[in-house]
């Protein structure tokens, strides 16, 4: 029927190759297997597809069903076929443009105790959990359910996320060490995929981040905290047949302070940039950035970075191409801020005019101190409009910078990435 056997599933999930490294079951000769029943089947699929909201794959399931309904001529399935494609594809625009989908919260769960968990002990899983569950939820249950089979007095949760060295545990006890993680995905990964449903669906790899100081303080200023990635890899690809799959093995990567700043700072750029792109834009989500991006009360962070490695007395300790990196960054972060701010005076209501004012006089002062502390100013004048992606003429529309202001070092044909 399907020379290519299960592997026609590849499309919907890799952890289709395990089907077909199993042997065949000894009774399947006994199982009165026909075309019908591959139809049944494949439309329960389509169905528990939709209720599991993962609608982009529908299509791959019809795809295998309409060539044999074309050939039955069996026009009144067709239609229903076609009706149920027409509606799965308006879901996808729906969520897409609501951004109420949520497909799943992960966290990295690690047991430890030889007594109690036998062949588990050390044993990392990656637990996929629905919607937006909060780490007290799981951390809660499984203290219960392991309570219930251990007893409550020999059961200890593990409230750091860092590596635990099983000498320093008590044998006594079983530990349970439970951490938040989220999806990772390289810069190329990121690339094929683009929307969120993509970003959720078929991952095996997940990261967390542990700040450290040299010192031995979990925090520290800005010019000494350090930061580990743990990137943590899977057996196999969820949604998966178990909500928890085992961690095959583990990479950590050490950030220094100055790549710290320049790793918080991409994040906070990607976070306004997405923000401002969205076709319905989130005010509450973006005013909330905003503040803590370019309010006087909360910018310490921001200008805290620029003032500790991009000041004259500071910048020879660090390399060059990290610095070029940073002030590439913090270039970036006023455009991402402009853009944001003329979203939102886009969007607002009269009662918030004052409050954008506000705002407004505040990303003045914070360009003001960063042109100041990298010796150029970070923002273009209107005759660069048309080579700037984004348009940086935003703070010369803000700030009332003269027309013929130009970006430093920069040529008519330059633009900021």
């Amino acid at each position: 029927m399907f020379r290519q056997g299960c592997s026609t599933f590849r499309v919907i999930t890799p952890n289709i190759d395990e089907e077909a490294s199993m042997m065949e079951d000894v009774g399947m000769q006994d199982v009165h297997f026909n075309e019908d029943v591959l139809m049944e089947l494949l439309e329960q699929c389509a169905d528990g597809l939709w209720k599991a909201e993962r609608y982009e794959l529908i299509a791959d399931i019809y795809k295998i069903i309409i060539p044999i309904y074309e050939k039955r001529r069996d026009f009144e399935r067709l239609a229903h076929l076609y009706d149920t494609l027409h509606r799965a594809y308006s879901k996808v625009t729906e969520v897409m443009h609501t951004g109420k989908r949520l497909l799943g919260t992960y966290f990295r769960v690690a047991f430890f105790g030889q007594g109690f968990f036998e062949d588990e002990d050390g044993k990392e899983y990656i637990y996929k959990e629905p919607k937006l569950t909060p780490l007290s939820e799981i951390s809660q249950r499984l203290q219960k359910l392991y309570s219930d089979k251990f007893g409550s007095e020999n059961v200890k949760m593990i409230q750091d996320s860092g590596k635990v060295n099983p000498k320093d545990l008590d044998s006594k006890y079983a530990y349970i060490q439970v951490t938040h993680v989220t999806p990772y995905f390289e810069e190329k990964e990121l690339q094929e995929r683009k929307t969120e449903f993509e970003k959720s669906h078929n991952i095996r790899r997940f990261v967390f981040e542990m700040p450290f100081t040299l010192s031995g303080k979990r925090q520290g200023g800005v010019e000494e905290q350090w930061k580990r990635r743990t990137i943590l890899t899977a057996i196999h690809c969820f949604p998966y047949v178990k909500k928890r799959i085992p961690v095959m093995y583990q990479h950590h990567t050490d950030l220094n302070p100055i790549e710290v700043a320049i790793d918080e700072m991409s994040k906070k750029v990607a976070e306004l940039r997405q923000l401002c792109s969205s076709s319905e834009v989130d005010m509450i989500k973006l005013q909330l950035k905003l503040q803590g991006s370019v309010s006087v009360q909360v910018n310490a962070g921001p200008l805290a970075y620029a003032r500790v490695f991009l000041d004259d007395t500071n910048t020879k300790k660090y390399a060059d191409n990290k610095i070029k990196q940073l002030k590439e960054v913090f270039r970036q972060f006023v455009e991402a801020c402009g853009q944001a701010l003329c979203v939102n005076e886009r969007l607002i209501k009269e009662n918030q005019f004052e409050y954008q004012e506000e705002m407004k006089a505040n990303y003045r002062e914070m360009v003001k101190e960063l042109s100041e502390i990298m010796h150029e100013q970070i923002w273009c004048g209107e005759e660069k409009i048309s080579v700037m992606p984004n348009s940086l003429h935003i703070f010369n529309a803000i700030s009332g910078t003269p027309t013929g202001t130009t970006v430093h070092g920069m040529t008519s044909s330059s633009s900021v990435a």
